[in-house]
């Protein structure tokens, strides 16, 4: 039954950003790039199409630039970007105010937010070897959700995060997305994902009967972003190579040690 269920996982389409977006955003030939080239803002993406229930949009930060405050902004939205007669110049407030949108404002370290007044309660992080990222009936693999910072020579003394292999949200490198998930009474709650974690249901009662873009932010200290294809399914053997490797190492650099293929090591280390 589990295999079956593995083997019945969704294959969602490519994802790119829409043609339309802010005025200071400029996108590469695949649309799979997001750069601001001016300013802190007017720099709204969208995905091309609308998400498909337990599909993940997910964006890797290129780039970072100093002397703004605040960071990336991800989301949901009804609205079709084709029939806005301009894009608005920020997601908060400007996007949210035209209605039928739920952005969340990326912290260095608050991400997980109040839905209705209560405090949503912190899942337990699942270790970064477990396979699979669970979001009520959603399976996605993990290993493609978590950013890997580059290591150091030194990095093993200094970063406490670097044994864990685990980056900030806001850092380079780090991985962030946005699902929605169907609810049994026909709507849906919105999933913030933030280097392969879960932020818990940051919206709830989405209209699941509309179509819903994917909203992305390329915000102040956040200069650019690309997007990162998932996997779904069964996880890659490179993939479960890495992650049993992970299970039995101290840090990165130890796999300069081990007897490996070199290309193996540098996935394992950088990708």
């Amino acid at each position: 039954t589990g295999l079956t269920a593995a083997m019945a996982a969704p294959c969602h389409p490519p994802t790119r950003f829409h043609r339309v977006h802010g005025t200071n955003v400029r996108l590469d030939a695949s649309r799979t790039r997001a750069t601001r080239v001016e300013s802190f803002g007017n720099a709204l993406c969208f995905s091309h199409e609308p998400l498909e229930p337990g599909q993940l949009f997910l964006v890797e930060i290129d780039e970072k630039e100093r002397g703004w405050c605040g960071h990336l902004r991800v989301g949901l939205t009804a609205l079709d970007p084709q029939s806005l007669g301009s894009v608005p110049e920020y997601s908060l407030p400007d996007l949210v105010a035209m209605g039928d949108t739920w952005v969340f404002a990326i912290t260095r370290s608050h991400n997980r937010v109040s839905v209705d007044g209560q405090e949503e309660p912190t899942p337990a992080p699942a270790p970064l070897w477990e396979p699979e990222l669970r979001i009520e009936g959603v399976r996605i693999p993990r290993d493609k959700l978590v950013g890997r910072s580059r290591p150091g020579r030194y990095s093993h003394l200094l970063d406490e995060l670097y044994r864990t292999n685990v980056l900030p949200p806001t850092a380079l490198r780090s991985r962030i997305g946005v699902l929605y998930a169907p609810r049994p009474d026909g709507t849906a709650d919105m999933h913030i994902v933030i280097n392969g974690e879960d932020m818990g249901p940051s919206a709830r009662s989405l209209p699941t009967a509309r179509p819903l873009y994917a909203v992305v932010d390329v915000f102040a200290s956040t200069k650019s972003v690309h997007v990162i294809q998932v996997e779904y399914g069964f996880p890659s053997l490179q993939t479960l190579c890495r992650l049993v490797i992970q299970k039995h190492i101290v840090h990165r650099l130890a796999i300069d040690g081990l007897d490996l293929p070199p290309m193996l090591k540098h996935f394992c280390q950088h990708e």
